[in-house]
């Protein structure tokens, strides 16, 4: 962590050929020893090749040679070390902070770690410990900045402007009067190191709330950087004003249709069956058509893997755990369940030859993989058949009207869940709670709903005409055809124009058109639910 104090007069600097902040302006925090001795000749370094640049290099090494004080570097834990105690505000300077933080996700978090976070914002919010180790930093940077109006800027993950790690912290940092003054969105982060671990990071910096314009910065698709001037920056590093997205339990829309996690099994691999354990069964077809479904779960629906399962309906029990091979599948998860530590998992073992779920359509279902790839132009989702059975990585919809999926597989509904919803790195990781009942539509008319239903068939069909194709194939962003990439054209032309009339000129104008129809039905909902507690 670093810290610079500003305190040199303005026409001074204009009038001087080199730096005149002198390093002894520059306060730092390191964890290491052996880290503060680089720190604090980085400084030197980085003061020689700024006065390199403007003046010759013998005079720059004679303002650098002898070695001088490198300013003032600790050894210590930024989040225990007080801020104030290692850059005291001084009268008429300006400070700024800069860092590239620890980005440890709550899972992977130390004991330690977990009591830095704690300490920071234990007394704040009951969500604390879900938080990204990096949130720390910003917190303690708008503390500080209470007593001394201290801009900072610090490297992150994209993770903590995304998903629950929003509600959860920047309320906090928007609630001390601070803004998002400017950002670069996410971009993967590599170094030279030997072992390196590519990171997918954003750069966000913040200040007390001004009137300055705000400066997004983002990668174009030409790989040039683009620069985007805004009157504000919401929490998910798009222009606009301060709006957190949190979890519905029901689409907020009551246009959609309700959307469910799929099956999950609990039952140690034994109800899943391959082609060859299939086969292993020795099932006439009379067993096999009452007994066994095809499975689909992420991998399954993108690649065209083919996956079997027992699925077992109560009235056919008896009947099922008469043919011996199942019965041996079907006692081995009973005493897997029975011998989980998870009390939930040993109260499945009374229905041993069923999955913690047994949801199943009655027509079809609508399927969106629970994690698919950023490099999609569209997010993946079809079409099952009633007797195909989803598992938990696998987001259902079923029996709903066809225009539903016409939503999901638009341009529209990638943006909001690229923005919304965590991610893998930078794969998309959907959420029904989180991306979907929050996803906000406007209401339908019969002519938008047949319009989109008939695009969602079109989609479909152009998909079919490229049959035994699978979604990886046909959704490789280079290999996309013709027919279908017309199809979502047509989809996205039909649906944007539902929306505003016309088709909309790119991601960012998107994003502002749903962030400000998701604000107004907020205000509409909280309206309706303090009508119900009055009249109560």
């Amino acid at each position: 962590l670093l810290f610079e104090q500003f305190i040199t007069t303005p026409h001074k600097i204009q009038d001087s050929p080199k730096s005149v902040i002198p390093l002894a302006n520059f306060y730092g925090i390191e964890i290491r020893d052996f880290a503060v001795e680089i720190a604090r000749l980085s400084l030197l370094i980085a003061e020689f090749q700024s006065d390199e640049i403007h003046i010759d290099q013998k005079q720059a090494r004679l303002n650098v040679l002898p070695l001088k004080d490198t300013g003032h570097i600790v050894c210590g834990n930024a989040l225990e070390r007080d801020w104030f105690d290692v850059c005291p505000p001084q009268k008429g300077s300006e400070t700024y902070i800069c860092g590239n933080p620890p980005y440890k996700g709550s899972t992977w978090q130390s004991a330690e770690q977990k009591a830095d976070l704690e300490q920071i914002f234990g007394q704040r919010t009951k969500s604390w410990k879900s938080l990204d180790y990096v949130a720390g930093w910003f917190m303690k940077a708008a503390d500080y900045g209470q007593k001394t109006g201290s801009s900072s800027a610090f490297v992150s993950t994209n993770s903590i402007c995304q998903g629950q790690q929003v509600p959860m912290l920047w309320p906090l940092i928007f609630g001390l009067n601070y803004e998002i003054s400017f950002a670069h969105t996410s971009f993967k982060w590599a170094n030279l190191a030997a072992h390196n671990a590519g990171v997918t990071v954003a750069i966000i910096g913040i200040t007390p709330v001004s009137e300055h314009p705000r400066i997004l910065f983002s990668n174009g698709a030409d790989g040039k950087t683009i620069r985007q001037e805004s009157g504000h920056i919401n929490a998910y590093l798009v222009p606009g004003k301060n709006v957190v997205v949190e979890k519905q339990g029901k689409p907020l829309s009551a246009e959609l249709g309700e959307m469910n996690f799929g099956n999950k099994p609990v039952d140690g691999g034994n109800l899943l069956l391959d082609e060859g354990e299939l086969a292993d069964l020795k099932l006439d077809d009379s067993q096999k058509s009452k007994f066994i479904r095809r499975i689909v779960g992420s991998a399954e629906f993108i690649r065209g893997i083919q996956r079997y399962c027992l699925w077992i309906d109560d009235k056919d029990a008896h009947e099922a755990l008469t043919i011996p091979a199942i019965a041996q599948r079907v006692e081995a998860v009973k005493k897997m369940r029975l011998a989980s530590r998870d009390s939930g998992a040993r109260g499945l073992a009374e229905k041993p030859y069923q999955f913690r779920e047994h949801n199943a359509a009655q027509r079809y279902t609508i399927a969106v993989p629970g994690i698919s790839s950023e490099g999609r132009d569209f997010l993946p989702v079809g079409l099952l058949p009633q007797e195909d059975v989803v598992t938990n990585k696998i987001y259902a919809l079923y029996d709903v009207p066809l225009w539903n999926m016409a939503l999901i597989a638009s341009r529209l509904h990638w943006v909001w869940i690229g923005t919304v919803c965590v991610r893998m790195r930078t794969d998309f990781s959907y959420s029904n709670t989180l991306g979907w009942n929050t996803f906000p539509v406007p209401t339908l008319t019969e002519k938008n709903r047949a319009d989109l239903t008939r695009c969602a068939e079109d989609i479909l069909l152009a998909r079919e005409a490229h049959f035994p194709a699978t979604i990886a194939d046909l959704y490789d962003p280079d290999k996309m055809p013709d027919n279908l990439r017309a199809a979502h054209d047509r989809n996205d032309e039909v649906l944007e124009r539902i929306y505003i009339g016309r088709r909309f000129r790119n991601d960012t104008e998107r994003l502002e058109k749903l962030f400000d129809l998701y604000s107004k039905m907020i205000a509409k909902k909280g309206g309706k639910t303090k009508k119900k507690k009055d009249a109560a």
